[in-house]
């Protein structure tokens, strides 16, 4: 009886039994009607007339792997961007504006302490003519100071009648003075709300003063490739160096005295202290944090303030490649995008069929396959669960969605410094530990379902054995089975190499 053999050995598999069950279903199946029901004659063989040879079952671990292509490169990709802040003319402007409000105010008052002095004296005035007139218009001193009845009322009427004249001119004084001084009082308050919004204005101007301005240009930019550490040179605005810190960080405001507390503060002390000026540490700024920064400055040959304004620094996770540089040296400098970067971790980045998602997981085991084909291995750090649709050509005829997924390589140092390129990843999928294995060509599908393997008995006998299948290794060409009649050491027909 002529029989075929199941041929699953070849190509990239997906996942254990799935992929084993596809290629089966393409091969010939046993056309039995009682596969098991007894033993061929001694010598004889179950195979189809193709040249066979023989191994034995063997007890062995095994991994389940699928290969896949992939792109090493640099992860993190971001971007360093000039912040904004408020430019060094706009800070004077300011700093202006409050000059003025004082001197604006000074003169407010000024006025208003003329004009209370002249009210105050005028008031003075009317309450020395109102006594006096008091005096002069009563009815007893007026007969008197004339020395007879008929001089005396003409004398007395006199003195009265310029007494009320001198009253009602001081009265209009002091009339006259009142509104001035309430309006004085307006002026300087007015004055008061003016200076208080200019010394605002100039706070909040402080507050985010900046490196930088209207004709500020670029005076030095990395190269694609520079990879850049803490204390390092970011570029340069102006013949001055933007610094690059390591933190999380985002520099929207000067670090200067008297500034609020602040996580910002505390990673700038603690990257002051980590380049070695000082021992600046908490999350104020303070006389430590002020003398850490003449240092820094100093060391760098920057004017030494004892404050960084707004674009000084910029704050990375830690050290960084330059991939792109957007402006060219000799630009004006505006907010916005200056440098693209990668941090200098390496990473294997796969886009994987989203239909396999469920089949890897964080901590899964690789195999990197270089350009060079060494190989390093690692591990899967990340997997997407968000899938894409592919945005390359229409026609190339890969139109499954696919996810994410990162793997980390175990030996940063043994993936070289190639960016952007291809690798094969072999990814393990699933393990097994002390199990029968035969190789996947000695497999034997059955028309009644399963699968069974063709022994070779001590006495040349042949027969074919039910074999339930687990776990396979593409890349050793191997397959798990299990079942009652099979042990380690029998031996199985496979095709002759």
């Amino acid at each position: 009886m002529t029989l075929a053999r199941t041929q699953l050995g070849g190509g990239r598999r997906a996942f254990a039994l799935g992929g084993l069950l596809a290629a089966v279903g393409l091969a010939a199946v046993l056309l039995f009607f009682d596969p098991f029901g007894g033993t061929p004659a001694s010598g004889s063989s179950l195979d189809n007339g193709s040249p066979v040879t023989t191994q034995r079952i063997t007890r062995q671990d095994l991994t389940s792997q699928t290969q896949v292509s992939a792109t090493l490169g640099y992860a993190d990709p971001s971007s360093i961007a000039v912040p904004s802040g408020t430019a060094p003319a706009n800070v004077q402007q300011a700093q202006q504006a409050v000059t003025s409000a004082q001197s604006s105010l000074r003169a407010a008052q000024a006025a208003l302490a003329s004009d209370e002095q002249a009210l105050e004296q005028a008031r003075a005035v009317l309450g020395a003519d109102r006594s006096k007139q008091a005096v002069d218009c009563n009815g007893v001193n007026a007969a008197q100071s004339g020395g007879g009845a008929g001089a005396s009322g003409g004398a007395g009427e006199g003195a009265c009648a310029t007494d009320t004249q001198t009253v009602a001119t001081d009265q209009q004084a002091v009339t006259a003075g009142a509104p001035k001084v309430a309006s004085d009082r307006n002026a300087v308050a007015s004055g008061q709300a003016s200076l208080a919004a200019a010394q605002q204005a100039l706070a909040e101007a402080d507050a985010s003063a900046a490196t930088y301005g209207q004709t500020s240009v670029y005076t030095m930019l990395p190269k694609v490739g520079d990879v850049i550490r803490r204390g390092g040179t970011l570029y340069a605005i102006g013949g001055e160096p933007v610094l690059l810190l390591y933190g999380g960080a985002t520099p929207y405001r000067a670090f200067t005295s008297g500034m609020s507390s602040g996580s910002d503060v505390a990673e700038l002390n603690a990257n002051l202290r980590a380049l070695g000026f000082g021992q600046p540490s908490g999350d104020a700024f303070t006389s430590a944090t002020a003398a850490a920064i003449d240092a820094l400055q100093r060391a760098h040959g920057l004017p030494v303030t004892g404050q960084l304004l707004v674009g000084a620094v910029a704050f990375e996770a830690g050290a960084v490649r330059v991939t792109a540089v957007t402006p060219a040296v000799g630009a004006t400098v505006q907010p916005g995008a200056v440098l693209s970067i990668t941090s200098t971790r390496r990473v294997v980045t796969i886009q994987l069929d989203a239909s396999q998602q469920t089949s890897i997981k964080v901590g899964d085991r690789v195999t990197i396959t270089l350009p060079d084909n060494s190989t390093t291995p690692g591990r899967v750090s990340y997997v997407g669960t968000v899938a894409t649709a592919p945005s390359g050509d229409q026609g190339s005829g890969n139109s499954s969605p696919t996810i994410e997924v990162d793997v980390t390589p175990d030996h940063s140092a043994a993936t070289g410094r190639l960016d952007q390129a291809p690798v094969d990843v072999s990814i393990t999928t699933a393990s097994v530990r002390n199990v029968l294995v035969v190789p996947v060509s000695a497999l034997l599908a059955l028309a009644s379902g399963g699968y069974a393997v063709e022994e070779v008995e001590r006495d040349g006998s042949h027969r074919l054995v039910g074999a339930t299948v687990g776990l396979f290794d593409d890349a050793l060409g191997v397959v798990q089975v299990s079942g009652s009649g099979l042990a380690a050491g029998q031996r199985v027909v496979v095709p002759a190499s």
